[in-house]
């Protein structure tokens, strides 16, 4: 009777016990943000010429990426984006026939790594730089205001290496710019009401590049019909700020390649446009909620237009904002919202 007694005891005791819980396993966090690598992944330093390059969209322009690399010296070539992902890497590594080190993407696309020595160490490394395609928008959020931007300042002004962008990462290359944090502004609502909420600028808090003090850029320019909206902004830029600002808007398939001495060149199959307010008077009428009038004897602008061509024919001085000469020049005003 002990006997059983002590069985059951034991039985009890045993099954009483809770099986311990697995220790539990942290989660694997990533080390770094998406990159893709292609090429050899030790850095190497190489003599460097510094340019920039202002893509316009849609197709890349292999004159000008060629351009590109020829002044990275061969070296690490990086691309920074927000969106998307290594479509960059085989054609800038092996389809232009321009030897470099590498290409690497790094896809930043919020600040949870834009201050990380790692990622910056990399920018920081590159013997040439491109910024992709997206919404400029995103690089303002995530970019402005960090370590990346920082480096990428670093980059143009300090090693003095060959920076470019397409569409959104051209768009945020002038020292002045258009963050498109709402809508993307159109024409319409630039010019029928210069005070939009969707017409926001930023001024020299962001991309500090040589030969584009008081410049802002915009893309897709013909195909997106943005004449106005550029206008729109030089208007604003007067009347805010007091500064005669300047535009440079680069259509499609076309890039403006600006060398170290601020001679502009303009490759491709369609034309950029550069646009300098030829009145010295401020526009008759930016106000909110009424259209833009900004006349001056029908000659408040002027804008040279170069068609751009393989071989880069036609040049644009930006010490001077003078043309060679060879394209036509044109005069451009807005009358109650209307540009002619």
């Amino acid at each position: 009777m002990l006997s059983f007694v002590l069985l059951a005891c034991t039985v009890l005791v045993t099954c009483g016990q809770k099986t311990p819980d697995p220790a539990p396993v942290a989660p694997s966090l990533p080390k770094g943000p998406t990159t893709w690598l292609t090429g050899d992944a030790a850095d190497v330093t190489k003599a460097t010429t510094p340019g920039l390059v202002l893509t316009g969209g849609g197709t890349d322009v292999d004159e000008a990426m060629r351009w590109l690399l020829k002044k990275s010296g061969g070296g690490d070539v990086v691309v920074l984006r927000a969106s998307g992902s290594s479509g960059y890497n085989s054609y800038l590594f092996s389809e232009l026939g321009e030897a470099v080190n590498s290409v690497e993407t790094i896809l930043l696309n919020s600040r949870e790594w834009v201050n990380d020595e790692a990622t910056v160490q990399k920018i920081r490394n590159a013997e040439a730089l491109f910024i992709a395609g997206g919404d400029q928008a995103d690089y303002v959020n995530y970019w402005k205001g960090s370590k990346v931007a920082e480096a990428i300042n670093y980059l143009i002004n300090t090693k003095k290496v060959p920076v470019g962008g397409t569409s959104a990462g051209c768009a945020i290359l002038g020292q002045l710019y258009y963050p498109a944090l709402n809508q993307s502004l159109t024409a319409a609502e630039g010019l029928s009401d210069p005070y939009h909420p969707n017409l926001m600028l930023g001024r020299n808090d962001f991309i500090n590049a040589p030969f584009l003090g008081n410049t802002i850029t915009d893309t897709h320019f013909a195909e997106r019909s943005r004449q106005g909206r550029l206008v729109a902004f030089l208007a604003r830029i007067r009347t805010d700020w007091n500064v005669t600002g300047r535009g440079i808007g680069v259509s499609e398939k076309t890039a403006v390649c600006i060398d170290h001495t601020g001679m502009a060149a303009v490759f491709g199959s369609g034309k950029a446009y550069f646009v300098i307010p030829a009145a010295t008077t401020n526009p008759e009428q930016c106000t909110l909620g009424k259209p833009l009038t900004w006349l001056a004897n029908k000659k408040a602008l002027r804008v040279d237009v170069i068609q751009g061509t393989t071989q880069g024919t036609d040049t644009y001085d930006l010490n001077t904002w003078v043309g060679s000469g060879r394209s036509p020049v044109t005069f451009w005003y807005v009358d109650r919202g209307v540009l002619n």
